[in-house]
């Protein structure tokens, strides 16, 4: 069937799309420099954006009398973005530094996966978990993983319908090499990190034709992946606003919301935090970027220092506190 221009149109938008989401890098003759082809960009992001853990002691002076509360997202964040999405596993030393904030902190995991497929990575109890983008949210678990609280889950309406695509994407995909369809529950995801750039034309068709014949669904995109979920007012950002408002301190002044994450989903948080002029957001990338967070790290690594660094000023803080009565 001949495809007519209009149609040929819409396909090349996403497959600059597909492009857009797979920038170009150029090695750095330091590991602490931002990889970017301008310096002049980096200079003026990084004025912007200054690394969390250069501005430590500024963050935590800001944080004096506040009740921090963490927010996560996963891949990217907590795990390094791997070629097979199923093996994108958490170090045990991240782990570690995870439980530790979880002790000291109320912290949610915030993520695109499902909450089962993220419980399944982390491995830790006393932690909120939203997957699906905040579309299954779930309460803490005690040591065992038993009696796990189901707190919202806005989409479920659409469950059918997600099962349904995920089989139609991945028969309509499985003549493109590398592309890899992944069930997320209220959500799904299609890889595209493994398809050479020749197949991205067919890869957007197919997506293109899905949305077509399921208008129920919406497209969003991120890195190396394009996402189909239910059209809903429903994102990171509102996953945030709900767990602060279970946890009773929407309302609260004395709280200082906390969000790591790398990808363009988890800008609908950072946007959320900057609206509410509380907390602030942290962006993990080592590429310049539009974003509405307001320190940046480079790389898990990265993350997994300033955790380990928030654990030992909340240590001292408390060791602080018992010489003084």
């Amino acid at each position: 069937m001949q495809i007519t221009r209009p149609v040929t149109e819409k396909i090349d938008t996403l497959v600059d799309s597909l492009r857009d989401l797979s920038p170009t890098r150029i090695k750095s003759s330091s590991s602490d420099e931002l990889v970017s082809e301008n310096d002049d960009k980096i200079s003026s992001w990084i004025a912007l954006h200054p690394s969390a853990l250069d501005m430590f002691d500024k963050i935590m002076s800001d944080a004096k009398g506040k009740q921090i509360i963490m927010f996560l997202d996963y891949d990217g964040t907590l795990s390094r973005i791997t070629e097979d999405h199923d093996k994108a596993y958490i170090t045990d030393e991240m782990r570690e530094a995870v439980k530790e904030v979880a002790i000291h902190f109320k912290t949610a995991i915030i993520s695109g996966r499902s909450t089962d497929k993220v419980q399944g990575f982390v491995k830790l109890a006393g932690i909120h978990y939203a997957g699906s983008h905040g579309m299954d949210i779930k309460g803490p678990t005690n040591t065992d993983q038993s009696n796990q609280e189901v707190m919202f889950q806005p989409a479920s309406e659409y469950l059918p319908m997600i099962d349904e695509v995920v089989n139609v994407l991945k028969e309509k995909t499985k003549g493109i090499p590398g592309a890899t369809v992944e069930h997320n529950k209220f959500c799904l995801s299609v890889h595209f990190r493994r398809v050479d750039e020749t197949g991205w034309a067919a890869l957007a068709e197919q997506v293109r034709l899905v949305l077509i014949d399921y208008p129920e669904l919406k497209l969003t995109k991120g890195r190396k992946v394009l996402e189909l979920r239910p059209s809903i007012k429903w994102d990171k950002g509102k996953a945030l606003e709900f767990l602060l408002n279970s946890l009773g301190l929407a309302e609260s002044e004395d709280v200082l919301p906390v969000y790591i994450g790398d990808d363009r989903t988890d800008e609908d948080a950072f946007k959320v935090l900057c609206e509410r002029g509380q907390g602030f957001g942290i962006v993990v990338s080592k590429i310049v970027k539009e974003t509405y967070a307001s320190y940046s790290l480079q790389d898990p690594s990265q993350v997994k220092e300033f955790l380990e660094r928030l654990v030992k000023w909340k240590k001292q803080k408390l060791g602080e506190e018992e010489v003084s009565y």
